[in-house]
């Protein structure tokens, strides 16, 4: 059986100053407070959102 990744995001900075879409992503990630971690598959449309905010996430890769 092959494993999926996975990617753990980690919310590193607040979105206050931003623009309301900036909130609605981080919000569709299942974020919303700092240091709040959420551990998602690794597909295309999840890799779309964190390019649009890399400035606010950390991420790393889980096998």
């Amino acid at each position: 059986m092959v494993k999926k990744k996975q990617l753990k995001i980690t919310q590193i900075k607040s979105t206050i100053g931003y623009h309301k879409k900036t909130s609605l992503i981080i919000e569709s990630l299942g974020l919303g407070k700092i240091r709040k971690t959420v551990i998602l598959p690794d597909n295309p449309a999840v890799r779309g959102m964190i390019e649009k905010i890399p400035h606010l996430l950390d991420v790393e890769e889980i096998s």
